[in-house]
This record gives structure tokens, C-alpha cells and sequence, in this order.
């Protein structure tokens, strides 16, 4: 199964950053989605928003996490 979450752990993995960059990466995140209107929680954001978000990939519309 996909995680639906990214983690400060993960993201320092991804990305090859520091945990203090990995924490605010993820701030910066949840402060877009905030304002958009969605529920956040600290030091984790949704993996396909991610995925959109750096690599520019599409999640397909199952939501099984596979991208296209």
C-alpha cells in the first residue's frame, strides 16, 4: 500500500536535505494547503501534493498513488 503521507524523514531521503531544511520544506507546504482551505498536519503533508509539488507528476485518478 502507498503511504498517503510524507514525512520530515522521508523528505530529508527524497530530497537530500538537512531535517531543519525537511521541516521547513514541509511548513511551506502546509501553509499552501492551509490556505487553500485543507486540514494540515505538522511535519507531514499528502504524497501525491508532494510528488506535484517537486517533481511535477500527475497522480493517476484512482488514487492508488501511481504516477503517470
Amino acid at each position: 500500500m502507498q503511504k498517503q503521507f510524507v514525512t520530515v524523514d522521508d523528505v530529508q531521503k527524497i530530497l537530500g536535505v538537512s531535517r531543519s531544511k525537511a521541516y521547513q520544506i514541509l511548513q511551506g507546504i502546509n501553509r499552501e494547503l492551509k490556505a487553500e482551505g485543507y486540514i494540515t498536519l505538522s511535519g507531514k503533508c499528502p504524497t501525491s501534493y508532494f510528488k506535484q509539488k517537486f517533481y511535477g507528476l500527475q497522480v493517476d485518478e484512482d488514487d492508488t498513488g501511481k504516477v503517470s
